[in-house]
This record gives structure tokens, sequence and C-alpha cells, in this order.
């Protein structure tokens, strides 16, 4: 019998040749932020995928018997965990201060906390109103450091860094935010969150009729994210905590603006404390300030 020989010959593997998806703009932009911006961002877009589902789903809660009020809380709680175990993650030294689940304290002498408020504008959201957002912020014992506000169904993203200015990101590119330019007080648009409070109401109405209205959005991060923006003049508020403000008192002062208590006093925890907010231009600070008081 014949014997065949076979050749052997090595076969090369051929290569991938499908081409990788380029980075979007957003992504781009995303990844040229600091590390703890770039985190931070990061948590809140992944919170706000199951929000924006959940979001789909009001409309049709509300017209049933029971209403989306569980539903409601079930997302708020979602969305606070996915961001604390997102940072912790990454930062698991670091301490939480949040709406939903309180403090947890930092580890091995750490001295930063994440400041988070999953859904602040809950009352929006329930009603199938888009004007809420998730916050976010890292805060050094009592000085707030970095912050991210999210909305993440208009997708606007406000974002600051202590000494390096404040933002806002969309799909099409990165805004620096300037505080506006107004300085008459009869122009001037003030927003803020309702007449539920008494002594909020009586600000309110101490301002009334001087100026050229007032807005309630129902979301005092977005409210003093708009101040930034230069979309309202001035923010007033005696009712909110530390979540509610802890970003919007960074993007004010990075955007060229003033926030304080009804005192003057600058400090976070003493506006905090004091439980009064007026954030606006330095322009009206003093006449909306002087007016707020019933002077």
């Amino acid at each position: 019998m014949k014997t065949v020989t076979v050749e052997k010959r090595t076969i090369t593997p051929r290569q991938n040749t499908k081409r990788q998806r380029p980075e979007t703009r957003e992504e781009k932009m995303i990844a040229s932020l600091s590390p703890h911006l770039n985190l931070m961002v990061r948590a809140v877009r992944k919170a706000g995928r199951s929000m924006v589902r959940d979001f789909g789903e009001i409309s049709s809660l509300q017209v049933s018997l029971k209403g989306p009020g569980d539903f409601v809380s079930n997302a708020d709680t979602f969305a606070e965990k996915t961001l604390i175990n997102e940072l912790l993650a990454d930062r698991p030294d670091y301490g939480v201060l949040s709406e939903e689940c309180g403090c947890l304290a930092p580890k091995n002498g750490c001295t930063l906390h994440w400041v988070i408020d999953p859904i602040d504008g809950t009352t929006n959201f329930l009603h199938a109103l888009p004007t809420f957002s998730i916050s976010v912020a890292l805060m050094d014992k009592d000085e707030i450091t970095a912050g991210v506000i999210f909305n993440p169904i208009t997708n606007e993203l406000y974002y600051a860094e202590k000494g390096k200015g404040a933002f806002v990101m969309t799909p099409t590119g990165n805004t620096r935010l300037r505080v506006s330019g107004r300085n008459k007080l009869a122009y001037a648009l003030v927003c803020s969150n309702g007449f539920s409070n008494k002594k909020n109401r009586q600000m309110i109405e101490n301002i009334s009729g001087q100026i050229a209205s007032v807005r309630f959005n129902g979301s005092t991060t977005l409210g003093l994210a708009g101040v930034a923006a230069g979309q309202y003049d001035a923010y007033i508020s005696a009712q909110f905590k530390l979540w509610d403000i802890a970003t919007g008192y960074l993007l004010i002062k990075e955007a060229g603006g003033y926030i304080s208590d009804m005192d003057n006093n600058t400090n976070l925890m003493a506006i905090v404390n004091h439980q009064t907010l007026v954030a606006s231009n330095t322009l009206l600070k003093e006449a909306i300030t002087k007016k707020v008081r019933g002077k």
C-alpha cells in the first residue's frame, strides 16, 4: 500500500476586522474630567438609566386608584442603592450622607463624604413632570469640593469643581455657566420651592410685587443650577436639607454668584442651620436680601 504524506500547514487566524465603535462626544467629555467628577458622572448616569425607564411607567400609574406612590418610593430607593454601590466600589473609605439611608461614617481616617439626593423633585416625578434630578456632591469636612446635578430626562448634567468653574454638559457639548447680569430688581425672575413652609411663604410675599415674577419648579437642585446658568436671577428658600443645596452651592459660587442665609452668612453649614437661603448674582444680592427680610 502506498503511503501518503500530508503536508502540515500552519493556519494563522484571521484578524478581527470589526471596527470598534468610536467614542461619542459625551464619552470624550466625561473622560476629560477629574477622577472624582468622572466617577460621579458615571454613577448618576447609571442611576439615571433606570429612572428614565421608571419615568416612562408613571403616566399609566397616574390613573390607577393606588397611584404611583409606592412605585416612586421604590425608584428612589433603587437609585440611591445604585449611586452608593458605584461610588463606594471606587472609593470604599469615603462616607455617605444621603436623604434615604442617612449617614455612613468614613473609614480609616478619611474626611470625605458623598452627599446624595437620589431624586430631588419627587413630587414632579410622581406626576410625570420632567423637572427632577439626581444630585451628588463631594464634601471634605464642611467644604464642598465637587458636585454634579443630572436631569436624566433632558440629559442635562451640571457639574463643578472648586476653583475650576461650573459647566453644563449636553449631548452637543460643554457650556460654562455664568450667573445673570441683571441689576434691576424689577426685571428679576426669582425661583423658590413653594408655599408649604410658613417662613418660605413670607419670604415670597415680601418680594412679590418688587420683581418681574416668581417661579416654582419643584426641584431645589435644578433651581440653584438655573441661577448658576443665568436662567433665574435668584433663588430663595426657607426649607431645605444639605443634600438639596450642596452641589448648587458650589455651582453658584463657581459661576460668579453669591449665596448666603438672610444674615449674609456664606458658610454652607451656617446656611443649612439657619434654614434661609438667598442665591443670586452679586448685582442683585443686597436688594433681594433686603426685600425678603421685609425691609
